[in-house]
């Protein structure tokens, strides 16, 4: 008996035991059951999101392409969606050829994840930090009943059997799937033993996948700090002063109080040697590209500026010949060459140029906002080390300058990079078409120089019959000169009327007789300090060469106005004998009494002067309205008689004169001297 109750409590601890143990196995079991689940769903899920992938690309978009949709962003709607679909087919391949390593599967698995983990978080990143935007295009696109029409007539040949009510069904997918990641290898990580290597590298792979979707999340959060201070806004000044309030003046002010003391050394400026290198080359880069684009408008401007003129158009009067074909050919480069490098160095340089200088806009506001931020952290940080507690304000302060520095030093080195490498082939391109237009104008002008005479000639002897010809130009020259001067009738001296000779009197006894010289022909100024006078004014030298030493411009008195004129233009004028006494008679007045003279005296004596035939006579040559009793109004062409050529002060800018009886003050530059008749002409001997 006593042996038979010794084995009934052994009998019933091997059935705990075994139950134990079946316990154990069915567990396991159910584990690896899970567990295999977990793997099929983890490879089937990515084989549906590949496959949505290729549809919303080759099927949604590529549709949507071919209608030309005005109106429709599909790059911002789609953004780098290429990219994604690239790596996931290749972390699909890889997910696909575990399934052939039985027990090392999981750990292929893992590595695997470790592996793509860069790869996912650069692609995603990107898309996420876009996807709102997506998500804002497609809200007014649904607003848009011509687009929303279209965008469904494309989701309903294209995709039927998805029944999508609009393009955010499938942008999600990528914002999903990303996220999904780390439950997917969780799930797997539950129903595997902790005490196997797996188990640890499951883990790693969570690990890091959780760590990349939280580096999605902060440079997703980034952007959007980022975007909220790129863009440059252009604010009135009304605007500028309605932002202004106390807050903001303090906080300006505290920020320049801080960079003062920076700049003179009071307050130690924090030190960031990488992103300071970053930012020094972003702005070498943009420098380079204003620099490039203002000479690049220059050279447009002086192309436009040479493609005004069309003198080929000018039909010559003569026979075909050398002159003709130079005409036919400059046409050609005209009308056809230069219009199409034109339209090619537009399409291909300028519109980039401008689409890059654009580019750089938010960078540089970006910049310009973290050093403002910049000073804020530092001075918080002062407040903080005092204190040792910031606000909220202060904190969220602190995080966005972090967030921007960060998103710099980040994001600098790729555009930079980016920034240099279109700016190079802008360059490359400029000098192609440079290239191909010399070719171009090379090759049409020796089509034309093959059928003019000389065409055929070797350069030696085409320069050597160049200069024969010139020189007999120059012997033919030479010889019309010396016969046209055989014919100039000498220089003598013009009658002049009363005012004239006033204006020769006052030249002479201010200069003397030798100084005196006639204008030859009309003379139009030109340039700052020349004077334009008419055929016959007589002047007096006051120096045989201009400003620069220039001996072909002399200064001249023009009897009130002083200038330079061509020397050219001028003969010496000769006092004819009728003048001589009267000359003397003005010197012996002018030197015993100053004359003296009242625009309100119509009785007083007029001067005697010699009378001489007019050859010559004072107009106005610009309408004069009086504005006071002394002065006198003229009408444009009107001939006028000048009595005094200054006024009671002797200044020349103001000439008594006389017109229809009455008398009066009206400007000097107002009047011209004109010719009565034309001179006698001449001819060449026959």
């Amino acid at each position: 008996m006593a042996s038979t109750h010794a084995e009934e409590p052994l009998a019933e601890d091997t059935a705990d035991h075994d139950a134990h143990i079946y316990e154990e196995v069915m567990l396991s079991e159910r584990m690896e059951q899970s567990q295999r689940l977990a793997v099929e769903e983890l490879i089937t899920t990515e084989a549906s999101y590949v496959h949505n992938l290729q549809l919303c690309l080759s099927d949604i978009r590529a549709h949507l392409q071919k209608k030309q949709l005005p109106g429709l962003d599909l790059e911002g709607l789609f953004s780098n969606i290429d990219d994604i679909l690239h790596v996931s087919r290749r972390f699909l391949r890889g997910l696909q050829d575990t399934a052939a390593q039985e027990h090392e599967q999981l750990l292929s698995i893992s590595t695997l994840f470790q592996e793509f983990k860069e790869e996912m978080e650069m692609v995603y990143k990107i898309y996420c930090a876009s996807y709102e935007h997506a998500l804002l295009l497609v809200e007014s696109y649904r607003k848009d009943p011509r687009l929303q029409e279209e965008i469904m007539e494309t989701l309903t040949t294209t995709v039927p059997h998805t029944s999508a009510s609009d393009l955010s069904f499938f942008l999600v997918m990528p914002v999903q799937r990303v996220t999904k990641y780390p439950l997917l290898l969780g799930k797997i990580l539950e129903n595997t033993p902790a005490s196997t290597s797996t188990h640890a590298a499951l883990a790693a792979a969570v690990r890091a996948m959780t760590q990349v979707n939280a580096n999605i999340n902060e440079y997703k959060r980034r952007r959007e700090v980022a975007t909220k201070y790129n863009k440059a806004e252009q604010l009135t000044l009304r605007d500028r002063f309605a932002r202004l309030n106390t807050h903001s003046i303090a906080k300006k002010t505290t920020r320049l109080s801080r960079l003062l003391m920076h700049e003179a050394g009071i307050v130690a400026k924090t030190e960031d040697k990488e992103y300071d290198d970053l930012e020094e080359k972003f702005q070498s880069v943009a420098s380079s590209v204003a620099a490039l684009k203002e000479n690049v408008a220059s050279y447009l401007k002086h192309l436009e500026a040479f493609l005004l003129p069309t003198p080929h158009r000018c039909e010559l009067q003569m026979e075909e010949g050398p002159a003709q074909q130079y005409r036919r050919l400059a046409e050609h480069l005209h009308c056809a060459v230069f219009p199409e490098f034109r339209r090619r160095l537009d399409r291909l340089v300028w519109q980039p140029l401008c689409s890059l200088a654009e580019m750089l806009v938010g960078p540089q506001q970006l910049v310009k906002k973290r050093l403002d931020k910049l000073l804020d952290y530092e001075e918080i940080q002062e407040r903080k080390s005092e204190t040792g507690s910031v606000t909220y304000d202060e904190e969220a302060a602190m995080n966005t300058y972090l967030a921007i520095n960060a998103l710099l030093v980040a994001e600098l080195p790729r555009f930079n990079q980016v920034a240099m490498q279109l700016l190079g082939q802008l360059l490359g391109s400029f000098c192609v078409l440079q290239q191909d237009l010399a070719a171009e104008v090379l090759h049409e002008t020796k089509k034309e120089l093959e059928q003019m005479p000389h065409g055929h000639m070797l350069l030696p002897a085409f320069w050597r019959m160049v200069e024969d010809t010139l020189q007999q130009s120059g012997v033919q020259l030479c010889t019309f000169i010396q016969a046209f001067e055989t014919v100039t009738p000498s220089p003598v001296p013009q009658p002049l009327n009363s005012a004239e000779e006033r204006k020769v009197l006052s030249l002479v006894s201010k200069h003397g007789p030798d100084k005196l010289y006639q204008v030859t022909s009309n003379i139009s100024g030109s340039k700052d300090m020349d004077l334009t006078l008419q055929r016959g004014q007589i002047v007096a030298l006051l120096q045989s060469v201009d400003t620069k030493g220039n001996k072909g411009r002399w200064l001249v008195d023009a009897g009130g106005p002083r200038g330079f004129v061509p020397a050219a233009k001028l003969q010496p004028y000769c006092l004819g004998p009728s003048q001589q006494p009267r000359m003397q008679m003005s010197a012996l007045e002018s030197g015993t009494e100053r004359r003296r003279h009242s625009y309100v005296s119509p009785e007083a004596p007029k001067p005697q002067v010699a009378t001489f035939t007019p050859a010559f006579q004072v107009v106005a040559g610009f309408s004069f309205t009086a504005r006071s009793p002394q002065e006198l109004s003229l009408q444009a062409g009107q001939p006028v008689v000048v009595l005094e050529p200054h006024d009671k002060k002797g200044s020349t800018e103001w000439s008594l004169v006389e017109v229809n009886g009455q008398r009066g003050y009206v400007p000097s530059s107002y009047l011209l001297t004109v010719p009565v008749q034309e001179p006698v002409g001449w001819s060449l001997p026959v």
